[in-house]
């Protein structure tokens, strides 16, 4: 697939093309004015020498004098612009005739001759002329044709060098907005470069760069703010993908290191069959804990990146929490802490995705609460969503923690004592699961108790 115009390219054309337009069209406009100026003029010219001519034959009569007459018509035309007179009666005989062109040449339109008066364009070899055809007549009842001509050669001449002129300069004109359009939208394309300067030193190492809004033009300023957002969410990511790796090799390296120095130990020296049992079971445990460390990034990774469609099915809430009540009563019982479910809700999602979530959020509950004390999960409908609400009594979380309860691996203090015992991966899980259901969840806490709050459309797709 070729590679689209350039911007600098398509608008240069497209000012080019709006200039042309314009240029052309007023260059018509003042060609069309100025010959219908010239136009008017030589009717006007033709009227007021017709209209002196009429009432002069409106008087002839049979013993009127033929020079005189002549002497009258001539008298008419001193003063114009070189006209030309042909009179004729309704026999065809001539009445007067201009000396400088034979104006029998020009055939009368009489089938076509109004009432009033007619006038056309006639051409002889290189000259032009335009003419009015006149209907007259005297009081005895005489009709006349007058037929009078001026010139346009002047016209068409004047016409002919400004057209050259107009077209040139319209030419001329349309060059030079292109190149000036050209330049213009090379000067205009300057923030995009500077912006496009700026990204180009971006790394990875250099994410802190950000674009000043207030150096680029308003129209850009948006694109400023959302670069600099998504370079904010991508150092965000790179430092969280940073802290990830770290943790992974630390919590990596704790069973590595017992099961290095568990075998070396047992290697050490000769031991019995019974104390080489007693290293093995004690390396399967470590084997375990990898394995379960493993399986959490594994699912972690599946929900992020929705390898696998999730199965939807209809879920009866509160059934659901008696089965996990069945699953940590013993455990429960032996802390001393009471497992409590109030009101009912179904909705559509993952029975055992869901179930995990729960599971989670449930065990760290029962691990924090006092002897004595409840463990409660409240479930709701709110509006078109389930509201799924797990809370216990117990310490309380610090504000600065509670935003980063559902990070891989965060640790509530430097010591890196993690909030559960298992993977650390328990609230990042449920949290991933929730949002694969298009929900929500967040952490409240105080003096008086602890509560994690999950909202999941009831309708989830």
């Amino acid at each position: 697939m070729s590679q689209p115009t350039s911007l600098t390219l398509r608008l240069t054309l497209l000012f080019s093309i709006v200039a042309t337009i314009v240029f052309l069209s007023f260059g018509w406009i003042m060609e069309r004015s100025i010959e219908k100026h010239f136009e008017m003029g030589d009717i006007k010219e033709l009227k007021l020498i017709s209209n002196a001519v009429i009432p002069i034959l409106q008087s002839v009569d049979a013993k009127q004098d033929a020079a005189h007459l002549q002497q009258r018509f001539d008298d008419i035309l001193i003063g114009h612009h070189h006209p030309l007179l042909r009179i004729t009666d309704s026999i065809g005989k001539l009445i007067y005739n201009s000396p400088e062109l034979d104006l029998t040449q020009i055939p009368i339109p009489l089938s076509t001759l109004p009432e009033q008066q007619l006038v056309k364009k006639w051409q002889n070899d290189n000259n032009h002329y335009r003419i009015l055809f006149q209907p007259a007549k005297s009081n005895t009842g005489m009709a006349y044709t007058v037929m009078v001509a001026i010139s346009t050669d002047f016209h068409q001449h004047f016409i002919a060098n400004f057209r050259l002129i107009l077209w040139g300069m319209v030419l001329l004109g349309i060059f030079v907005m292109g190149l000036m359009s050209w330049l213009a939208v090379r000067y205009g394309h300057r923030p995009l470069r500077y912006i496009t300067d700026q990204i180009s030193h971006i790394s990875s190492n250099e994410l802190s760069t950000r674009l000043d809004p207030h150096d680029v033009p308003i129209e850009l300023s948006n694109l400023a703010t959302s670069f600099n957002d998504l370079l904010m969410r991508m150092d965000k990511a790179f430092d969280q993908l940073s802290n990830f790796s770290a943790d992974i090799a630390h919590e990596l390296r704790t069973p590595v290191t017992n099961l290095m120095t568990q075998t070396q130990v047992a290697l050490s020296r000769t031991r019995s069959n019974e104390e080489y049992q007693e290293v093995l079971y004690s390396n399967m445990e470590e084997f375990e804990r990898l394995s379960q460390m493993i399986a959490d990034m594994l699912f972690l990774a599946k929900t992020d990146n929705k390898i696998d469609p999730i199965e939807m099915e209809d879920v009866d809430l509160e059934q659901e929490i008696h089965s996990l009540f069945d699953y940590y009563e013993a455990w429960a019982e032996e802390n001393g802490v009471s497992l409590i479910v109030e009101g009912s809700v179904q909705l559509q999602c993952n029975r055992l995705m869901l179930r995990r979530a729960i599971s989670n959020l449930l065990s760290n509950a029962i691990r924090y609460t006092r002897k004595g004390q409840d463990v409660t999960i409240t479930l709701s409908q709110v509006e078109y969503s389930a509201s799924i609400v797990v809370q216990n009594p117990g310490e309380p979380i610090l504000t600065e923690h509670l935003s980063k309860l559902f990070d891989r691996f965060y640790r509530v203090d430097p010591s890196r004592q993690r909030i559960s015992e298992g993977t650390g991966l328990g609230l990042a899980i449920t949290k991933s699961i929730v949002e694969a259901h298009g929900g929500s969840i967040h952490a409240t806490s105080d003096e008086s108790k602890t509560q994690f709050q999950i909202i999941i459309p009831i309708d989830s797709e």
